[in-house]
């Protein structure tokens, strides 16, 4: 009790400076060195409108005349697991479609990357979710969440998340990431501007493409915000110019505002035509559950606070999906989702144990390897709402059932 009540003095005295941030919701801030067009927030109808274009053209430049592949990627937290098993699993089993533009949030933008570069990153993608790197991400939540509140913003070098990305966000895949954009492909990362309480949409591939040191650490920095669950990794602070002032943006984990997407808010509020969206067929990865099967909640602060994320999360995803069907339908899209069933035992979202994201990663190869892993947002309900718990990952059983894998493995968004 009295370390705690040290740990509130102490937070309550201690802030960590920064510049003010940018004092207009619309703006033309960006990040030193770069254009405003690399990142949009995702209510700015003008801005969209005037990017719409070029990104149309490159995605009907990417496809070359054949039908455009959008993958979207939700957050998750140690849930990315089993995005990885899935992306390995479908790489493994030749299912692996080339993704004309890929987009990211918390979890998923960390495995947004992989993602866009293809099979060849396979095996650094796996060490990333599953190696020493990513069970060092919590340590104990007790801790990790009294550190937050004495130090809310701490020291890059001592974030194991920023040491995570940094490891793996090389200059190698930078030069990568930008070559394959200027072939018109879209990777697209989410984080949640805390200032203005909207979500932004930050153009990867347009940030790879300025090249150099500055592009990594911007790069970087994106990953970390986009993934900084609050009160469990520090935020990160970006800072921006507008003409001859500096500001510092305060972004944080882009699930706290949206938990997956395919393209901005405005998109839905005011429909805009998108020629090369458009007949495409969008792949939805849930990196979590979307629904659970019913545990006792333990009278202890960490798990109730784990559990009413968790849940928070999970009605967030579902509304981002619907959100996503209701385009697909405009838009004549085929739509097939992949997420973790809720008969798969996993604990929750911030079980950073190397065991556990192990055998979360090897049940998605599996299944996405076998063809027993896209279901329709009915078969995923219909499967969910009926699901008894796996008494281990290893018995737990494919989101498509053996007998319905060689007749489900793409299904179209009517079945």
């Amino acid at each position: 009790m009295l370390s705690v009540l040290a740990a509130l003095l102490l937070a309550g005295c201690q802030t960590a400076s920064r510049r003010d941030a940018p004092p207009h919701l619309i703006d033309a801030a960006a990040p030193e060195g770069f254009p405003a067009s690399v990142r949009l927030v995702t209510t700015d109808r003008h801005a969209f409108q005037q990017m719409l274009p070029a990104i149309d053209a490159g995605l009907l430049k990417a496809a070359q005349g054949q039908p455009i592949h959008i993958l979207a990627l939700s957050g998750g937290g140690s849930g990315g697991a089993f995005g990885a098993g899935v992306l390995s699993g479908l790489s493994q089993g030749g299912r692996r479609p080339r993704f004309e533009m890929v987009t990211g949030v918390s979890a998923g933008a960390l495995l947004a990357p992989f993602a866009f570069l293809g099979a060849d990153w396979d095996a650094r993608m796996r060490r990333a979710f599953t190696g020493k790197y990513s069970g060092r991400l919590l340590g104990s939540p007790k801790r990790t969440l009294l550190l937050r509140l004495i130090s809310p913003r701490a020291l890059p070098h001592r974030n194991p998340l920023y040491r995570l990305v940094d490891h793996f966000v090389t200059p190698e895949m930078i030069d990568a990431v930008a070559m394959e954009s200027a072939k018109g492909r879209q990777l697209i990362v989410a984080t949640t501007d805390l200032d203005k309480r909207e979500t932004v949409l930050w153009n990867l591939g347009a940030i790879a493409g300025q090249g150099g040191p500055a592009a990594r650490a911007l790069f970087r920095d994106v990953l970390v915000a986009s993934a900084s669950v609050p009160g469990v990794f520090p935020p990160m602070l970006i800072r921006v110019r507008d003409g001859p002032r500096e500001y510092d943006e305060m972004h944080v984990d882009g699930g706290i505002t949206t938990s997956v997407f395919s393209m901005p808010l405005i998109a839905g509020i005011q429909p805009t035509a998108m020629p090369a969206f458009k007949g495409a067929h969008l792949y939805i990865i849930v990196n979590g559950q979307l629904a659970h099967t019913v545990r006792t909640t333990p009278y202890d602060t960490v798990d109730i606070l784990a559990t009413a994320l968790d849940a928070e999360l999970t009605y967030k995803t579902r509304e981002a999906i619907v959100q996503d069907i209701a385009a697909a339908q405009r838009l004549g899209m085929q739509l097939s989702l992949a997420s973790i069933p809720a008969d798969y035992p996993q604990s929750h979202f911030i079980d950073f144990d190397r065991g556990s994201l192990l055998a979360l990663f090897h049940y998605a190869h599996r299944c996405a390897a076998a063809g027993r892993l896209w279901v329709s947002p009915t078969q995923s309900v219909r499967r969910n709402f009926h699901a008894r718990p796996a008494q281990d990952p290893a018995s737990a059983i494919c989101p498509v059932p053996t007998t319905e894998a060689s007749v489900t493995a793409s299904p179209s968004l009517e079945h």
